[in-house]
This record gives C-alpha cells, sequence and structure tokens, in this order.
C-alpha cells in the first residue's frame, strides 16, 4: 500500500540518511535527462537536483522507498515543512517548480500512475525591482575602468596591463550587450563579428542568439584582444576570449568579483553585480525607447512577460524623479 506523508512512523525532522535505491535512481535518471535531454546548464541542474534531492529526502523520511509512492499529499508537505524553516516565498515557488518538473519527468517514464504535480498550488512570489544604475553612474563606472586601464598600459608589466584592458573590455560587454555573465564566460573569438558589431551567445538550453553591441564596447574589445589577451595566452586558452590571470577561460566567479570591484569605484553605485548590469541595459534600453519584444530577443527571455518587470522599472524610476522635482508632488 502506498504511504503518504501522515503514515510515516519517522518525523521529518530527522536527519536522513543515504537514498533508498529505487529513490536514488530516479534522481540519477532525472539528472541525465536536465543534462543531456534538455541540455540544461550545469549550474541549473545544479539548481534543479538541489530542490528535487530535498524533496526526495524529505519523501524517505516519511517511508517512502519508491518513486511510485509520490503523491499530492507529500509534495505538500514537503513544502509545509521548508515554508515552517522560514523559506521565503519565492524560494518555495522555485521548490514547487521542481518538484513538478521531476513528477512529470516521472510520470513519462512509467514511474508514477499519475502526476500529482498540477495537483500543488503554487506559492507566487513578491516581485522584487531589480537595482539599477542610472545612466550618469554607468557612464562613471565605464570610465572609471576605462581610466584604470589607461593608467597602467605603461606600467611595463604585460599581465598587469592584459588584466586591466581585459576588465575594461568586460565591463563594457556586460552593459552594451544585457548578457549573463556565464554567457560572456562562454563567447569564443569566432563568437564575436567586429564587423557588424554583433556577439554571438548561447543561453539558457542552448538556445543561440545575435546581440549588437555599440562602438564602445567594441573598441574595449579590439584592444584587449589587439594588446591584452597574448600576454595571458597558454595552451589551455582554446579560442575563450576572455582569458583569467593563468590563461584558461575566465570564471565567472572573476568576472563578478571584477564588476562588485568597478561597482564599488564609484560613489553612490549600487553594488548590483553582473546581473545589475543586465537589468541596467534593459531598463536603459527601454528608457531610450526601444519597443520590449526587441528588449526580450537581446536578453534572451522565453517569456515576455519575464522581459515585462523592466517596464515596471522605468516607471518607477519616472515616479521618484516626479516626487523629486513636481513641487506638489
Amino acid at each position: 500500500m502506498v504511504k503518504s506523508a501522515s503514515d510515516s512512523t519517522q518525523t521529518p525532522d530527522e536527519e536522513p540518511g543515504e537514498l533508498p535505491d529505487g529513490l536514488r535512481r530516479a534522481e540519477q535518471e532525472f539528472e541525465r535527462h536536465l543534462a543531456a535531454e534538455r541540455g540544461l546548464s550545469p549550474h541549473t541542474v545544479r539548481a534543479y537536483l538541489g530542490d528535487v534531492h530535498s524533496l526526495l529526502q524529505h519523501a524517505q523520511l516519511c517511508g517512502i522507498t519508491e518513486t511510485a509512492e509520490l503523491d499530492a499529499g507529500l509534495l505538500r508537505s514537503w513544502l509545509a515543512r521548508l515554508r515552517a524553516q522560514g523559506q521565503a516565498r519565492a524560494s518555495l515557488a522555485r521548490h514547487g517548480a521542481a518538484a513538478r518538473t521531476f513528477t512529470a519527468f516521472a510520470f513519462s517514464r512509467g514511474w508514477l500512475a499519475s502526476d500529482p504535480g498540477p495537483l500543488l498550488g503554487t506559492a507566487k512570489p513578491h516581485r522584487v525591482l531589480p537595482h539599477v544604475l542610472r545612466q550618469d553612474q554607468m557612464n562613471a563606472v565605464l570610465d572609471a575602468a576605462g581610466q584604470e586601464a589607461e593608467s597602467v598600459v605603461t606600467s611595463g608589466d604585460p599581465g598587469v596591463t592584459a588584466v586591466a584592458l581585459r576588465d575594461a573590455a568586460l565591463v563594457e560587454l556586460l552593459y552594451a550587450t544585457g548578457i549573463r555573465v556565464s554567457e560572456l564566460c562562454g563567447l569564443d573569438i569566432d563568437d564575436v563579428d567586429q564587423e557588424r558589431r554583433c556577439v554571438r551567445v548561447f543561453g539558457k538550453g542552448g538556445k543561440e542568439r545575435t546581440v549588437p553591441m555599440g562602438v564602445p564596447a567594441d573598441r574595449a574589445l579590439n584592444r584587449w584582444l589587439r594588446e591584452g589577451r597574448g600576454a595571458l595566452v597558454t595552451a589551455a586558452s582554446g579560442p575563450a576570449l576572455f582569458l583569467g590571470a593563468r590563461g584558461g577561460r575566465l570564471d565567472p566567479r572573476t568576472a563578478r568579483r571584477v564588476v562588485h570591484r568597478c561597482l564599488a569605484a564609484v560613489e553612490g553605485a549600487p553594488d548590483a553585480g553582473p546581473h545589475g548590469l543586465r537589468h541596467t541595459a534593459a531598463t536603459h534600453l527601454l528608457e531610450g525607447g526601444a519597443d520590449l519584444r526587441s528588449v526580450q530577443e537581446i536578453l534572451g527571455h522565453s517569456s515576455l512577460a519575464t522581459t515585462q518587470i523592466y517596464t515596471h522599472v522605468s516607471i518607477e524610476r519616472l515616479r521618484t524623479s516626479y516626487r523629486q522635482a513636481h513641487p506638489r508632488a
């Protein structure tokens, strides 16, 4: 007989051990499905697996040993436990989405007689407007990165010069294109078309898109390729566009540190990180008159609803300016 969470002789507060064979095999098959069949990025696969592993550990503590025993009651008790632990609504929404993806996969494999996922309610997260920089703040950040590069060009140390030129090009390109930091680090030299001033980007799910870039980004990138990259190249470099100090492909963590440092150099600029530059680029495009679908294409959003948050950002910025400037606001 199939057990439910209320039938368990164990309590969900106990420390789970190793997953039973049936649940462990399902988890491993799910990982292969995400990586090989759906082609998701390693980061996305890890996020899904972390949520699903938490679900399966909860199932184990409720006395469940096979995937066929999962039901809506078990899923709800898992989310209730996470909520009692203080999980935010956004986190609960993500956990629920991962659980529905897993149960749909299990149902498609014939491991479940029916899919309990659609019976699981969705915790709608509170939408938080992203932090964005004003245009003058963004210009100051880019100017500071460029000036730092200029200041070390005559230092006589090729490695220091190369890193400074790389950092200036990196920040310029993130803002110019609005691409994700993982997409930037995945770029190869051949992905850049300097004649047409655009880059070929492989986004989530391996989807390819072409994103334009402006003249300043093109100049910074050209200078990095002409005067900087050669000083860092090693046998491990391959075709990578951006390199780390040891010559390998630039790691996203290093790119994040670069952005945080550049933002910290400008007084008053929010510490938004690389994703903040993506938000900033999208907001400035809309403020400059770009239509929503064009911004969607540039950002690589699969849904227009995801892009629409930037219209709220622009409206909020307009309201702030109105309150500060209008005498009867």
